[in-house]
């Protein structure tokens, strides 16, 4: 029986973001490069079809703690590197598509 990271320390709204990521994988993005990529949520992880290794959900709540912060103080992110996170050159173009953050 697969065991399950603890999500009573996420807050709602990143309860939320994950959700919105359950209900986008499949759908295809590009990266920063413009190369294709989707992604497949199991359980706490985003595996994405161009990567070996998954991505944590505590490395995207990251990025997106990250993320929020970078759009209070600049009004944009620009770009994966910004992110500084694991997986960024993959959820900085997801989380631009789903109208999360501005570049």
């Amino acid at each position: 029986m697969p065991k399950y990271a603890d999500t009573s320390l996420y807050t709602c709204e990143e309860n939320a973001l994950w959700a919105l990521l359950i209900k986008n994988q499949g759908k295809i993005f590009y990266t920063a490069k413009g190369l294709p990529f989707g992604y497949q949520i199991v359980g706490n992880e985003m595996f994405v079809d161009r990567k070996e290794k998954s991505i944590t959900r505590s490395s995207v709540n990251a990025s997106y703690r990250k993320a929020k912060t970078l759009m209070a103080t600049f009004g944009r992110v620009a770009g994966p590197k910004e992110l500084g996170t694991f997986g960024a050159s993959y959820l900085f173009p997801v989380f631009l598509e789903l109208s999360l953050i501005q570049a």
